[in-house]
């Protein structure tokens, strides 16, 4: 059974920063790729960052710049600096294994004030 385990959100000003971490127990050297989603209530849960077992990495547009994402065998964590108001959201840690079944973790919920 495969758990992803979210912590390291909360509530900071903008401007500030934030690092989320997320580790997965179970067959984590089945792990393809690991990624941090995001939510709004009445939005689609959208894409932040995704990070390859090969070490590659891609950003959504809206954060290119100010986060960061990074990973170890079943880790993933995302640097999340100069946070803007409109990055409030429920993060969500994502796996993805090589047979391409996708794992979620619980959320996180990131609040940034004005």
């Amino acid at each position: 059974q495969v758990q992803l385990v979210e912590s390291g959100g909360g509530l900071v000003q903008a401007g500030g920063s934030l690092r989320l971490s997320c580790a997965a127990s179970g067959s984590i050297f089945s792990i393809n790729v690991m990624a941090w989603y995001r939510q709004v209530p009445g939005k689609q849960r959208e894409l932040v960052a995704a990070a390859t077992s090969g070490g590659s990495t891609n950003y959504a547009d809206s954060v290119k710049g100010r986060f960061t994402i990074s990973r170890g065998l079943g880790t993933v964590y995302l640097q999340m600096d100069s946070l803007k108001p409109e990055d409030t959201a429920v993060y969500y840690c994502n796996a993805r294994f090589t047979n391409g079944v996708d794992y979620w973790g619980k959320g996180t919920l990131v609040t940034v004030s004005s």
